[in-house]
């Protein structure tokens, strides 16, 4: 092989391995990463738990409040309300950082227009750095209204209410007898008169939760409150207030007595006067049922109460329990 031949086949050599050098030292691009999977929770606080299931009020604003991880600047959420098949609301939200880096937060605030199935869905879109993801809420938007006979998930909520805030009522279901009297010494406290009927003044404070009765007498432990200005009787252990009924005490010309007391005497069933289930605290005077208990003062000086409510105030109390009087 000649000088010339030797010097070519070098010459192509080269030229081949160019490729695999050039390879070789090109820099590397790094993968796409991909989109990462998140997730959604929602919280509805305003809403009630009536045995068992979420409720809603008709015209009555609730707040959406959310969290979503992991959390990315810039993120969104878009928060749909749904009545049945009907979309009545879809905002657009930003999701804001919090103490937390791992999540963020956002609020959306929301009215109830009407009564039905309620369906509220907030919807994080897919995104270069994270995938799509939802979470999603039901829950029953009843009626604002209720009277005698009526029956219901609203009857049972505000059955619920007056418990909460103390009133003795059967929950029933139904709003009978025991939730007019519960509702009638509802207004009592709050010193609307007595009426044993729901309005819409008395719907919102018994929703909002307003309404206390305030405790004279903590530290007699165990012990029963006579309100005579409020006409009310509230059994109370320490500070916590038990049970709250409406009275009728003595009428002016027989004013029942004043003052601090003890359960001195009790007697269960009906006396030949119709007192029924007496729990005597001075002299003649004594906490029991009769019929009628009007809702004003009519008594001989004793406090009354109905007789649908002199069983349970006679179970409660015990002898040598204080019993408060005060006007």
């Amino acid at each position: 092989m000649g000088p010339l031949l030797r010097r070519l086949i070098a010459s192509v050599a080269a030229l081949m391995l160019l490729p695999a050098a050039a390879a070789a030292t090109a820099p590397t691009t790094p993968p796409t990463p991909s989109p990462v999977a998140g997730t959604l929770t929602l919280r509805l606080p305003d809403l009630f738990l009536v045995r068992k299931q979420l409720v809603a009020v008709q015209a009555r604003g609730f707040t959406v409040e959310g969290q979503v991880r992991p959390y990315v600047p810039g993120q969104s959420v878009t928060v749909q309300e749904r009545i049945g098949k009907r979309t009545v609301k879809r905002v657009r939200v930003t999701v804001a950082s919090s103490s937390n880096p791992s999540f963020g937060r956002f609020t959306v605030h929301l009215q109830m227009p009407a009564t039905g199935s309620v369906t509220v869905t907030a919807i994080h879109t897919k995104s270069a750095t994270q995938l799509g993801f939802r979470a999603q809420r039901r829950f029953l938007a009843v009626a604002r209204d209720a009277h005698f006979g009526s029956t219901g998930k609203f009857v049972q909520l505000i059955q619920e209410r007056l418990d909460a805030l103390h009133f003795y009522v059967p929950q029933s279901g139904v709003y009978d007898g025991g939730t007019g009297l519960a509702v009638d010494a509802y207004h009592r406290l709050l010193g609307w008169g007595t009426s044993p009927n729901l309005d819409s003044r008395t719907i919102t404070y018994l929703l909002n939760g307003w309404g206390q009765f305030k405790v004279r007498f903590p530290s007699h432990g165990r012990h029963a409150e006579g309100n005579l200005h409020n006409q009310l009787l509230a059994l109370i252990d320490g500070k916590n207030v038990q049970l709250i009924f409406p009275i009728s005490s003595g009428k002016p010309s027989t004013p029942t007595v004043l003052g601090d007391f003890h359960i001195y005497r009790r007697v269960p069933g009906y006396l030949p006067d119709g007192m029924y289930y007496s729990s005597f605290f001075t002299g003649g005077y004594a906490i029991h049922g009769f019929n009628p208990a009007p809702d004003y003062p009519a008594s001989h000086g004793c406090m009354r109460v109905p007789i649908a409510d002199a069983i349970t105030i006679y179970n409660w109390l015990a002898m040598g329990d204080w019993v408060d009087v005060y006007y």
